[in-house]
């Protein structure tokens, strides 16, 4: 308590003098009014409707259970309805379009939007990326008020003013301020795209979706999630930045989903060991790469394990998220720049990304397996499926599955060949893989 006191006394000691000085001057007082009243009409409250599968108790799920009590075989698939509210933020007047997240459309059936003088409009989904956590939506009918100008986002610097504009637990078009406190956070969701701006504004449930404003009144970012144990705000919220919304928004209004090229590196972040072994500068940034993938982008471009990536067209990389995030914004076809050092020697690469030929050949036998390149074992090896290659990031790599695994059984099944796998896996939501990796035996979950 006594730490909060301080700080709201240094915080007022702070503001006073510039508030005595524009009151001596005749100036007006130092105000963010002028921004928000010119952006506020851009954001707008986000309501959701639509249904999930409702939990139920294993038990029903038992065929021995059923047969006893008499019931059908087959349980027909329970759902329970659910609404939701956030917020949105609108890009594009004339085409009506909105960004949101994509955690805030999941699922939903009807999406009405609410703007600053009381309208309701009913809003279609254009696109959904889950692995940035953003989504498009288009009103049809309806003029909407205004339009918020995306800011270029790499220009913003940790203390910078921001303004946070939604509706947390309902509260429509609630404002809070603060700085940008850290820039480049990832890791805070698992297996997603981030490059996330950490910011001190006040950001509370209902506030996912709504906009994260500079000074100049242009989009910087679209409030995504916080950090916290009570459920509400604890000073470290994150928005996604406006140059990732950009990038992201463009593809699915463009192509209803995002096609996302692959460069086919598997890389590692450097650290203090890694550099002393390569005989690298104690303070050098970049991604070591631990392997590429055959036939890949980077494979082609000629790039080895071994490398040290610092920079993708004249934009450093720092570490191995950075380099994830960097080709996660950009697609299929696009050419780069791969600045590296090899042996302590730079090099520069150009490399034209790729969607991997094998993905969608996997992706047929079960959605699980994208980015795994599969094939029949060699005569008299014993069986099973050969994992040649797992592309980087793809659901395979995420599943676990590595280079040279051997998949022996699903659902305790044996299998001897491709042909097996895909009767086996066929129809199913979720299985247990069996796999031998060098003399072990593994069970990989795969959804």
């Amino acid at each position: 308590m006594r730490q909060l006191l301080a700080a709201i006394a240094a915080t007022v000691t702070l503001l006073a003098p510039v508030a005595a000085i524009a009151q001596q001057q005749g100036m007006p007082q130092p105000s963010f009014a002028p921004v928000i009243k010119r952006v506020a009409p851009a954001v707008v409250n986000i309501s959701v409707r639509g249904t999930v599968a409702a939990s139920r108790n294993p038990f029903f799920d038992d065929p021995n259970f059923r047969r006893f009590f008499g019931m059908p075989p087959e349980a027909a698939p329970q759902e329970r309805e659910f609404r939701s509210a956030g917020s949105g933020v609108i890009v594009d007047t004339k085409h009506g379009y909105i960004v949101t997240n994509a955690h805030m459309v999941e699922n939903a059936t009807e999406i009405t939007v609410a703007l600053i003088d009381d309208r309701e409009l009913k809003a279609e989904v254009v696109g959904v990326d889950v692995r940035s956590d953003v989504a498009v939506l288009r009103v049809k009918e309806g003029r909407l008020p205004a339009e918020i100008r995306l800011a270029d986002s790499s220009t913003l610097e940790v203390g910078d003013f921001v303004i946070a504009i939604g509706n947390p637990f309902g509260l429509q078009h609630s404002v809070t301020s603060g700085i940008v406190s850290a820039l480049g956070r990832s890791g805070i969701t698992r297996d997603n795209y981030e490059d996330f701006i950490q910011t001190d504004a006040a950001i509370n449930p209902g506030n996912s979706g709504g906009a994260l404003v500079s000074m100049d009144g242009e989009l910087v970012g679209i409030n995504s999630a916080i950090l916290s144990r009570s459920g509400g705000n604890m000073g470290i919220g994150f928005a996604i930045p406006s140059n990732m919304v950009r990038s992201i928004m463009e593809q699915l209004i463009q192509f209803g989903e995002v096609n996302r090229g692959q460069l086919g590196v598997s890389v590692l972040s450097l650290t203090p060991d890694y550099r002393k072994s390569l005989g690298l500068a104690d303070d050098l940034q970049g991604a070591l790469v631990s392997q590429v993938a055959e036939g890949s982008a980077a494979a082609r471009a000629g790039i080895q394990a071994g490398d040290v990536i610092t920079s993708i067209s004249g934009q450093p990389v720092k570490g191995a998220a950075e380099l994830r995030n960097s080709i996660g914004m950009l697609k299929v076809g696009d050419s780069i720049e791969v600045s590296l050092l090899r042996d302590g020697k730079p090099k520069s690469f150009k490399a034209v990304l790729r969607e991997p030929a094998t993905l969608a050949d996997a992706a047929a036998i079960h959605s699980a397996l994208a980015g795994a390149d599969l094939a029949d074992p060699p005569e008299g090896s014993g069986g099973g499926v050969i994992v040649r290659s797992v592309q980087p990031d793809s659901p395979a790599a995420q599943a676990g599955l590595k280079a040279d695994d051997r998949i022996v059984a699903v659902n305790r099944s044996r299998i001897s060949n491709l042909a097996q796998l895909r009767e086996v896996t066929k129809d199913q939501a979720s299985m247990l893989v069996q796999l031998q990796r060098g003399n072990q035996s593994m069970i990989l979950p795969l959804r």
